[in-house]
C-alpha cells in the first residue's frame, strides 16, 4: 500500500521508528475556530520541516474545543499549505457518511495531492447521540454496516471500471491508502481480515491496546495492500526542556479532559500552577486511567517512556497528539520528539553521511 512500508525487527527502537501527528485543530481559550485552523497549518508545516511522516485530523462534532469536524475540507487546506508530508484522517467516522461521498472527497484530495493522502476510518460517531442523529437523519447508516461500508468505499477507490453502474469521480483509480482505526477488538479483527493497516486510539482509550494489537497480528491475512501487518498507536506526548515545564504545560490537557468528564467541553485553557482544587480524587483517577499512555517530561524522560511503550507494543509507527496551549511551546514539543524518532529529515542526514 502506498505510503506504508512494513518492516520486522527483533528489537524496535525509537530512532528506527516513524513518527506522525494527530491533530484535532484544537481551539484554545481566547481564540476562534479560524485561529485554530491557521494554527494547525503552522504546526503541519513545522512537522513537515522536522520530517514527521503523517499529519492526521480526527472527525468530531459539537465540541467547542475541536475545529476538525469538516475533516476532508481541513485536509485539503493543510495539504495545500505543505508539500511532502502525508495528510489524512484519523479518522473519518464512516457511519456518519455515505461511502460514495467519502470516496469522492478523498479521491478529489488524492487527485490534487497525489501520493500524499491517507484515509483512516473509524466506526464510532465521534459525538453525542443527539448530534449523531442530526448528522445521519437522512442516512440509514449503522455501525453494524461498517464492514460492508468499508469494502464499498475501497471498491470506489480501486481500479477504473467503465462498466460499473456507480463510480467515484474523482476517486476511481486513486487507490488512496485506507486504514482502520479503533479502540477495541472489533476494528483490529476487521483490519486483520481485510489485510489493512491498523491504528489504535490509545491516547484516550488505552484498555484494549495490547489485546487488539495481538489479535491483529495473529489473524492478519495478506492482501494486495499489505503483505505483513502494519500497526500504529496514538499516544499523548507533552515534551519540554525540563520535566517541571512539561508538567506545567500538561495542566491544560488535564483541564480539557476534566471538562470532558463533566460534559463541559470548553476550549483548551491556559496551564495552571496546580490541579489541586480543580479536580476531586475520583476525577483525577479517571483522567489518569484515560491518559495511561501519556508521556510528559523532558526529552530524556519522554524517550524512556516511549521506548518502553514501543518495546511493549511492537507497533510499526507511533502517532503523537499534544494538547499544548502555547503555539511556541507546542512547536518546541514537536522539535524535541522528532529528535527521538526516525524522521525523513534524519534519513536525509544519514544519506548525506554515507
Amino acid at each position: 500500500m502506498e505510503g506504508i512500508h512494513s518492516k520486522k525487527t527483533a528489537l524496535k527502537i525509537l530512532s528506527q521508528t516513524p513518527v506522525s501527528v494527530l491533530d484535532l485543530a484544537t481551539v484554545v481559550e481566547g481564540e476562534s475556530a479560524g485561529d485554530a485552523l491557521r494554527r494547525s497549518l503552522r504546526m503541519a508545516q513545522k512537522a513537515e520541516a522536522l520530517g514527521y511522516t503523517r499529519y492526521w485530523f480526527a472527525e468530531h462534532h459539537n465540541m467547542e474545543s475541536v475545529a476538525s469536524s469538516a475533516t476532508a475540507v481541513l485536509i485539503g487546506y493543510i495539504a495545500g499549505g505543505t508539500s511532502s508530508i502525508r495528510v489524512g484522517s484519523g479518522g473519518v467516522m464512516l457511519p456518519n457518511h455515505a461511502p460514495l461521498i467519502i470516496a469522492e472527497q478523498f479521491g478529489t484530495l488524492a487527485s490534487l495531492y497525489p501520493s500524499r493522502i491517507d484515509l483512516g476510518l473509524g466506526r464510532a460517531p465521534g459525538t453525542d447521540p443527539l448530534t449523531s442523529y442530526a448528522l445521519r437523519r437522512n442516512l440509514k447508516g449503522d455501525v453494524d454496516d461498517f464492514p460492508n461500508d468499508v469494502a464499498e468505499l475501497i471498491s470506489y477507490l480501486g481500479p477504473k471500471d467503465p462498466d460499473a453502474r456507480i463510480r467515484a469521480v474523482p476517486g476511481e483509480g486513486t487507490e488512496v491508502p485506507v486504514w482502520l482505526l479503533g479502540s477495541s477488538m472489533y476494528s483490529a479483527q476487521l483490519a486483520a481480515v481485510m489485510g489493512l493497516p491498523f491504528a489504535f486510539a490509545s491516547h484516550f482509550a488505552p484498555t484494549y491496546l495490547m489485546e487488539a494489537l495481538e489479535l491483529y497480528k495473529e489473524r492478519f491475512q495478506p492482501s494486495k495492500y499489505l503483505a505483513e501487518p502494519y500497526s500504529m498507536a496514538c499516544v499523548n506526548v507533552i515534551a519540554a526542556d525540563t520535566d517541571e515545564e512539561a508538567a506545567y504545560l500538561a495542566t491544560s490537557f488535564y483541564q480539557m479532559a476534566l471538562g470532558m468528564i463533566r460534559n463541559k467541553r470548553r476550549p483548551l485553557p491556559p496551564p495552571v500552577a496546580s490541579m489541586n482544587g480543580l479536580w476531586n480524587e475520583g476525577e483525577r483517577a479517571a483522567i489518569a486511567n484515560m491518559t495511561h499512555y501519556a508521556f510528559v517530561g523532558s526529552a530524556p524522560t519522554v524517550k524512556t517512556g516511549l521506548q518502553s511503550f514501543l518495546e511493549g507494543t511492537g507497533v510499526d509507527e507511533i502517532m503523537i497528539t499534544s494538547h499544548v496551549y502555547s503555539l511556541e511551546a507546542k512547536m518546541r514539543c514537536y522539535e524535541l520528539i522528532a529528535a527521538l524518532f526516525e524522521t525523513k529529515e534524519a534519513n536525509r542526514d544519514r544519506q548525506k553521511n554515507l
